[in-house]
Formats: structure tokens, sequence, C-alpha cells
């Protein structure tokens, strides 16, 4: 008789057994030689050696499965199962054009052509600039670079970063401590990791820093070293701390700016860092600028249309400011 115990790490048991432990217990009808007990995280089986070893195999296979694709459901085991290949193919690759596998399976994918620009363009430069209307997936796109990078130990952390500008509200007015005052600020952000990474592993990341979420001010001082770093909201960085982001670039890391010149909060626009990175940094090797519009916005149609009623606005004031 032999006895293993299998650690389901950053997993949620009640999730990954199912509603009533019915995926487990669909587990267990396929091994019925041996004896298959679950408390909290820990599987502990006993039976046959030879069983044993190949449900330690064939169960660590699916937890691979679950972590990849996020999902293990009745019939991910009956075609597991019944038809091996099925699994084997899914990890080798079957999804290619698959940024990552969000929380619920949902595949993450460039959906537009600027998009796919942004995830080849990542592949040979370490610094993006996509700028772009809201709703055009630059930011989202980016994230989901990061989690894969930092899934698949290209990177050893992810930092996440926007200006902290007051668009018309005002910080001190805001109740709690400066994290909470800065959170509304980054909630888009967190929204983006709880759309791609299990509840449980996203608190243990940012707990352990592997996950850092923090207002642009916070990175003064740094250097960034096997990092992916993500800019959000660019447009809303002063040119001194633009500078001061660029040059937190340590060895082996990657950055991506994100922002939307049409949007500047600050008192000043022409005080905008993302302007002049865009001006002086575009004929860079290594630097890449992704120009997102319209045809990227893969949010409601309406905002589409609303864009482009903007842009027929300022287009026409421009126009009549010349003619003057």
């Amino acid at each position: 008789m032999t006895e293993i115990i299998i650690f389901l790490e950053d997993i949620d048991p009640v999730i990954f057994f199912g509603t009533n432990n019915s995926i487990l217990d669909k587990i267990r009808g396929f091994f019925p030689k041996i004896k298959i007990l679950a408390r909290g995280n820990e599987v502990k089986c006993m039976g046959e050696e030879s069983e044993i070893t190949l449900f330690a195999e064939r169960f660590n296979e699916l937890i691979e499965y679950y972590q990849k694709f996020h999902r293990l459901d009745e019939q991910d085991l009956e075609k597991y199962f019944f038809d091996p290949e099925h699994m084997k193919s899914a990890s080798r690759g079957e999804f290619e054009n698959v940024i990552v596998f969000g929380t619920s399976g949902k595949p993450v994918r460039a959906r537009t052509v600027n998009q796919l620009l942004l995830v080849n363009d990542f592949r040979i430069n370490d610094l993006i600039i996509a700028e772009g209307p809201a709703g055009t997936g630059k930011t989202y796109t980016s994230i989901a670079l990061a989690v894969r990078a930092l899934k698949e130990r290209e990177v050893k952390k992810i930092v996440l970063t926007r200006p902290a500008v007051e668009a018309g509200e005002r910080l001190g007015f805001l109740p709690g401590d400066m994290k909470e005052k800065l959170d509304p600020y980054l909630q888009p952000l967190y929204d983006a990791l709880h759309d791609m990474i299990p509840f449980k592993k996203l608190e243990t990341w940012i707990e352990d820093g592997t996950v850092q979420i923090a207002p642009l001010a916070f990175m003064r001082g740094r250097t960034l070293e096997n990092s992916f770093v993500i800019l959000d909201e660019a447009q809303n960085a002063t040119i001194s701390q633009l500078k001061m982001f660029l040059t937190r670039m340590g060895v082996s890391s990657k950055f991506i700016m994100t922002g939307d010149t049409t949007q500047i909060d600050l008192p000043k626009k022409n005080e905008s860092g993302l302007l002049q990175a865009m001006r002086i940094l575009s004929n860079i090797e290594g630097i890449s600028v992704i120009k997102f519009d319209e045809r990227d916005i893969v949010r409601h149609k309406l905002v589409k249309r609303i864009v482009r009623a903007y842009e027929n606005e300022e287009n026409e004031t421009d126009r009549k400011k010349m003619i003057i």
C-alpha cells in the first residue's frame, strides 16, 4: 500500500473540485482501485504503487491544464481521460493566437489590427508606446502580455502604474488613508488583473510583491529589473515624470506606455510627457510607437460614434482658429 499527498498551490479547491465535489467524484470514478481524500488544498491518495504513480501523473497534468486555461469541467475530464491527445494538443499551443486565458477560461486574444501589432512588436522591442482613444484595448492587451510573461517566467514581476492626476476630483476630500484615496485611480488595472488571474493567486502575488500597482510618483528612485512595467494614462504624466519613469528601466525589463492624447487632464496640455515622448522617441531602435484609432474600439458601438463626434468637433475648432 502506497500513500502520497498532492498539494493544490494557489488553487481554490472549491472551484477545482466543482460544486458538491462533482469534479472530484468524476476523477474518483476513473481510479476505482485507489482511495482519494481531499481536505482543503491537500489531496491524499492510497493504493497500489502502480495505480498511485499513474494517478499522480494524470492529476498533475490536470493541475497544469487548470492553471493554464483557468477551467476544468466534467466535459474536460471526459475528453482528457478518453482522448488524452486533447489536453496535450492544447498544451502544445493549439490556441497559438491566445495571449492568455482568463479566470473563467475565456481566451484573451488580440482582436484588432493594432492590438495584433502591439502583440507582435512586444516580441522585438523593449519599449512600446500605445496611443489612442478609450476602448481600443491598449491597456487590456498590455496587461494580458504582462500576465503571460510572468506565467512563462520571462519576467519576475509586473508593475502597473498611473499618474494620480485630479481630473475634477480632489484627493484631499476623498475618505480613507492614502491607499484608499488612490485605489479608485488604479481600479481599472485591478479589474483587468482579476479577469486574468484567479483571485487567490493574485492576492498572493500582490502580497509578496510579484504584482505591484502604485501611482507614478512611487516609481521615483527605483530600478526595475526583470520586470514587465505598464504606465497607463501616460498622457497625464508631465515631461519630467515621464523622463523619470523611462529611466527606471533595468536589465531584462519590458516597458509599455498607454495613453490618449485627447484626454489630457494636466493644467497645460503641452506639459504632457506622452506628446513629447511620441515625438522624440519614435525613431529609436528598440522602441515602437503604435497609433490606435476608432477602428480598434471594442466597446459598445456608440463609443466609436462618440469618439468620432468629439474628433470632428476638435478638428472644426482647430480649423476656425487657423482662419482667425
